[in-house]
């Protein structure tokens, strides 16, 4: 099955990078031409993924009819572009195998990756991939485990051999609405996992924040009709460690910058930002009490101070766990 990745982000760089590690073609796909033929003649990425070597096998075009000529293509750009990049081009890709590779909810219709696919492109076989991974680790062909949620199970399996590689390996589900809210809402706890240590608030302190949000995670998840167990997987639990914990994170680093008040770089895509404005009027129409985003969301848009932030979640009633 030839593959294309859309997007050259670090993170769409790295998977054509690793799904091409074997020598099969893999093509990689951005709407820039000045920079695909930077990359080509460089055979790195150096805006986005510096020091990375490209294999030759991989194609890199700014064409969309060479990349959607491919069975499966994985959709590797920013959530909040998804939905304006497949209308834009709804003819060429609809009826392939469709992978949302963006971990997040749209802002403007509440969606995650395969409501936008479908809704887009609804003869498509619509997928998401996720689960803990950054994209240098992924490029460098370290090892890394992924989720591919598919409602389809034979699709799913199709998918999950291909993708598959000796540095990637693939779960597979039928639970997309976990595997997505999982990805989406762990970015939302791991920026107020990073504004608990940008305040000094110490690793105790970090501990319980993650828990809390792992919990309120739980609920809206489950009330949308997810899986428990996905959300203790890979995608849930598994991404939710790794991006609280390190500062190859961007959600995490931004967390960070807004506890300890010093800058950040507001061209770095920071998918939890939009994620918690973006999750809590589908939290309020189930009556889902989501404390930890809605602290994010009050912060992102500076209603409330971080002090203000700490007291509004350590005055919240005495309760059982």
């Amino acid at each position: 099955m030839k593959l294309s990745v859309l997007g050259a982000g670090a993170f769409g760089t790295a998977l054509a990078i690793a799904l091409a590690g074997d020598g099969r073609g893999v093509v990689l796909w951005t709407r820039d031409a000045a920079h695909a033929r930077e990359m080509r003649s460089l055979r790195r990425n150096d805006r986005r993924l510096p020091g990375a070597e490209i294999p030759v096998s991989v194609e890199i075009t700014a064409d969309m009819a060479v990349a959607a000529m491919c069975e499966a293509v994985l959709i590797a750009v920013p959530m909040q572009q998804m939905a304006g990049l497949l209308a834009a081009h709804a003819a060429l890709l609809d009826g392939r195998a469709l992978i949302g590779c963006a971990k997040g909810i749209d802002l403007r219709t509440g969606r995650g990756s395969t409501a936008i696919i479908s809704a887009a492109c609804p003869a498509a076989t619509a997928a998401v991939l996720t689960g803990p991974s950054f994209a240098a680790d992924i490029a460098r062909g370290l090892p890394t485990a992924l989720t591919l949620a598919c409602a389809d199970d034979a699709g799913a399996r199709t998918l999950q051999a291909a993708l598959s590689t000796q540095s990637l390996r693939i779960y597979r589900t039928t639970d997309t609405i976990g595997a997505e809210l999982g990805g989406a809402l762990k970015n939302v706890v791991a920026i107020a996992a990073g504004v608990v240590i940008g305040a000094g608030l110490g690793e105790s302190a970090r501990a319980a924040l993650m828990t809390r949000g792992f919990a309120e995670m739980n609920r809206l998840a489950r009330a949308l009709g997810a899986r428990a167990e996905t959300l203790a997987g890979l995608s849930g639990l598994g991404d939710l460690v790794l991006t609280c914990t390190s500062t190859q994170s961007r959600n995490f680093r931004y967390g960070i910058a807004l506890g300890s008040g010093t800058d950040f770089d507001r061209s770095t895509t920071v998918e939890g930002s939009a994620t918690a404005r973006a999750v809590l009027p589908l939290a309020r129409s189930h009556r889902i009490e989501m404390p930890v985003a809605e602290m994010v969301a009050a912060l992102v848009e500076r209603r409330i101070t971080v002090q203000q932030a700490a007291d509004m979640l350590l005055s919240r009633p005495l309760k059982e766990e």
